[in-house]
């Protein structure tokens, strides 16, 4: 035993003296840094305010509506106020500030936020009615709202992003990645989503910074909405890296879409697994010509290679 206390003692010793080098992973800030569960709890509350009828909380034995969305709010401005104090001092404006100045900020943050929840409930209800009406697999709406992974990262896009338009430091990040973790799918807080946007699947799905997509698209498993080069580093910050998605486009599993100066223009259907690095005219259709496949029935008989309905456009869905 008195071996193990050495050890012990030793290898703390030895791990306290490395945290002394001065670098950006020796900082110890424990209550300086945003508390990522209560995050996720503010995620989860807020969630039950947008769908007042689905996910309420059992802890509360309430049954008025009224009572209910008064005690989750109270609980959600508590911890939002808490949070959002905590990261703005990530940003330098608010670096010589005092306490209470800006804990006022981010009391005025909290309730501009929360008083744009109509606002994004307005948007979450067509992009339930956009799953509906795109997804013949859907038995109903109520499906779609408990069990959807696409409708849940857009639900946490949408509030994350009202964040990051108020200015709020790394906390809209938190929350999207909370989300990406939850589904595969990772939307940056910063990007713009008009309404009756729908995911399907999901898996895969990446949608960069500086993104915009308009109203009535689809978009399927796999899909890349990136950069064309991030070799330019922090260089590159506030410019427009990522495509824009117009109205009413489709783009099927597996295409990348990549640059600034990339749009898709209304109407556009985007096949699966292409590749874009231009602009795409409206009403156009991309694909990607069939792939030869060789058969092989046996060792002693090779069928030639072929291409199979050359002349057919096609697009992948599930």
């Amino acid at each position: 035993m008195h071996k193990l206390e050495e050890s012990i003692n030793s290898l703390t010793k030895n791990i306290l003296s490395d945290y002394e080098n001065n670098r950006t992973i020796d900082e110890v800030k424990t209550f300086d840094h945003p508390d990522n569960d209560d995050i996720v709890e503010i995620i989860e509350a807020l969630r039950r305010i947008v769908f007042p009828g689905y996910f309420r909380n059992r802890s509360f034995r309430v049954y008025t509506v009224r009572n209910n969305i008064s005690m989750i709010l109270e609980d959600v401005i508590f911890k939002l106020i808490r949070q959002i104090s905590i990261v703005l001092r990530y940003d330098e404006k608010y670096v010589s500030l005092s306490e209470n100045e800006v804990n006022q900020a981010a009391e005025d943050i909290t309730f501009e936020f929360l008083g744009r929840i109509p606002k994004i409930r307005a948007l979450i209800e067509t992009d339930v009615q956009a799953a509906y009406d795109g997804d013949p697999a859907a038995f109903n709406k109520d499906e779609i709202i408990y069990s959807y992974p696409g409708l849940y990262a857009i639900l946490v896009n949408r509030l994350a992003h009202e964040l990051f338009l108020l200015g709020v430091p790394l906390m809209p990040r938190v929350m999207t990645e909370h989300a990406h973790s939850k589904t595969g799918i990772d939307i940056h807080p910063g990007a713009t989503i008009g309404k009756y946007f729908f995911i399907d699947h999901g898996t895969g799905i990446v949608i960069g910074e500086t993104t915009e997509i308009g109203d009535y698209v689809k978009v399927y498993q796999g899909v890349t909405l990136g950069a064309l080069s991030t070799r330019g580093g922090q260089s590159l910050r506030n410019k427009k890296r990522h495509p824009t998605i117009e109205d009413n486009v489709t783009i099927y599993s597996g295409a990348s879409i990549l640059g600034g100066e990339t749009v898709v223009g209304r109407n556009a259907v985007i096949g699966g697994n292409a590749f874009i690095t231009r602009s795409v005219p409206a009403g156009a259709k991309v694909s990607i010509k069939n792939q030869e496949l060789r058969f092989n029935f046996d060792s002693s008989n090779l069928v030639h290679s072929s291409d199979l309905d050359p002349d057919e456009t096609w697009f992948y869905i599930i």
